[in-house]
């Protein structure tokens, strides 16, 4: 198991991972294996990731991964944090840096699907990338007049407007694949029927203007785009009445 430190003080996942190799030739490292079990995630899903798959991908003793990670919580988050590690937030406008954000983690989160299986109390895992990613973002409110709480809620809400919406945009492909239909356009004629009845009850009468109006013809890239620019507006707001206070 995992080393603990004297006085049954515990080491820290990342303090483990960041101590230096105890010898020059060590084949294993807390890198390679986050490495790894992102390309066995991303290849077949996050249930095929497993200790023993992970040693004989890496042509290690069974066993041997333990020696930097004392279970599945902790090779998740070492997985979270190695994706993260893509994310080049830059620097710059507080409004051009959010959007900057929000894009490179829905693109992040569909190059590796297995994100949204995670337990939920894995995804609030500290890591060492995901708070870089986060802290970038913070920066670039600070001194704006938010006070500190009013910035992490700004960053929590655009990263909660990316999750729901790749959340919503992966349903959407499943349906398709489901459904057999090569299209969109086909998944909007096999849902027509159930549609036009729910639509007839005149018990959706906004929604119905939605249908008609918009055409459906808005693809997942438009409403992000649009769902976006909401969210930051909002925050513009924010910062506008903070100065005017």
């Amino acid at each position: 198991m995992a080393e603990k430190a004297t006085e049954d003080v515990p080491v820290t996942l990342w303090e483990r991972l960041e101590r230096p190799a105890r010898t020059p030739r060590q084949r294993l490292s807390g890198p390679r294996i986050a490495a790894k079990a992102v390309e066995i995630a991303d290849a077949k899903g996050l249930c095929a990731v497993t200790m023993r798959t992970l040693a004989t991908e890496l042509e290690a003793a069974p066993m041997a991964a333990y020696r930097f990670v004392d279970g599945k919580d902790d090779l998740f988050a070492i997985m979270v944090n190695e994706v993260y590690a893509e994310l080049d937030v830059p620097e710059g406008p507080w409004r051009e840096v959010l959007r900057a954000y929000a894009v490179q983690i829905r693109d992040m989160m569909h190059r590796h699907r297995w994100l949204a299986e995670l337990p939920p109390h894995v995804t609030m895992t500290p890591t060492p990338n995901r708070l870089a990613s986060i802290d970038r973002a913070l920066a670039s409110l600070d001194g704006l007049g938010l006070d500190i709480e009013a910035m992490m809620a700004a960053v929590r809400t655009v990263s909660g407007f990316v999750h729901g919406t790749v959340g919503d945009e992966v349903a959407l492909t499943e349906l398709q694949q489901v459904s057999m239909a090569n299209s969109r356009e086909e998944i909007r004629k096999a849902l027509g029927p159930q549609l036009q009845w729910l639509l007839a009850s005149d018990r959706f009468p906004v929604y119905e203007r939605y249908i008609y109006e918009s055409g459906c013809a808005e693809e997942p890239q438009v409403h992000f785009d649009a769902g976006l620019e909401l969210v930051l507006d909002g925050i513009a707001a924010r910062i506008e009445r903070a100065n005017t206070n």
